[in-house]
């Protein structure tokens, strides 16, 4: 079992039950090879760095990613099947399959070539690796009979990780105005494949 909570290729993952994931997964081909590997060797850097204090390791890993998803969010390479209406639903539709079975979904936005994701893990929940795989390879499957195609839809590793005490409210609101902040919509509510639990809009 600890080998499906703690897993690393790439990147490191650590997803534990009884806790708040954000996580972001894209299409395969969704960037530059150049810039994965720039990308894979600076986050192998930061993994070995002995020196950051929790802290600073997080504020580090934050302005990463943020980076990461600013490339992704100009969808200047690769498909973006994301876009067409009915691919999307699939996405969605595959995310809500799972909600109260393994885990809470608290918020999740399809973009043009990726997907974020906040869930909360029940302390009995599966692994969430196992989740994740059946989340995508359904869709996976369904959106390629759709587009006629075969072959590799989803890029294999997602970025996720816990989200801190006090920082819920402002991943979820992150994720929420990320099609904003591409310039596809002046409101995110205008965002066709945005949502956002109930109990999300409490916090």
């Amino acid at each position: 079992m600890a080998d499906l909570i703690f897993y690393e290729r790439h990147l490191p993952h650590w997803l534990p039950p009884g806790a708040d994931i954000f996580l972001t997964f894209r299409l395969a081909d969704s960037l530059p090879q150049e810039v994965l590997k720039q990308f894979q060797a600076e986050a192998q850097v930061l993994q070995l760095n002995q020196t950051l204090d929790p802290a600073q390791l997080y504020a580090e890993r934050k302005r990463y990613f943020g980076r990461f998803d600013d490339l992704l969010a100009n969808a200047g390479h690769g498909p973006t099947w994301l876009r067409q209406p009915e691919i999307a639903a699939l996405v969605t539709q595959s995310i809500h399959h799972f909600d109260g079975k393994n885990y809470e979904l608290l918020a999740y936005c399809v973009m043009p070539n990726h997907v974020h994701l906040v869930v909360r893990l029940p302390e009995d929940a599966p692994p969430l690796m196992r989740t994740m795989q059946r989340v995508k390879g359904y869709s996976a499957l369904q959106a390629n009979k759709l587009l006629g195609r075969t072959g590799s839809f989803w890029q294999a590793e997602s970025y996720d990780h816990v989200v801190r005490n006090g920082e819920l409210a402002r991943i979820i609101a992150y994720v929420m105005e990320n099609p904003v902040k591409a310039g596809l919509v002046d409101d995110w509510e205008h965002w066709p494949f945005t949502y956002v639990a109930a109990v999300a809009r409490t916090l």
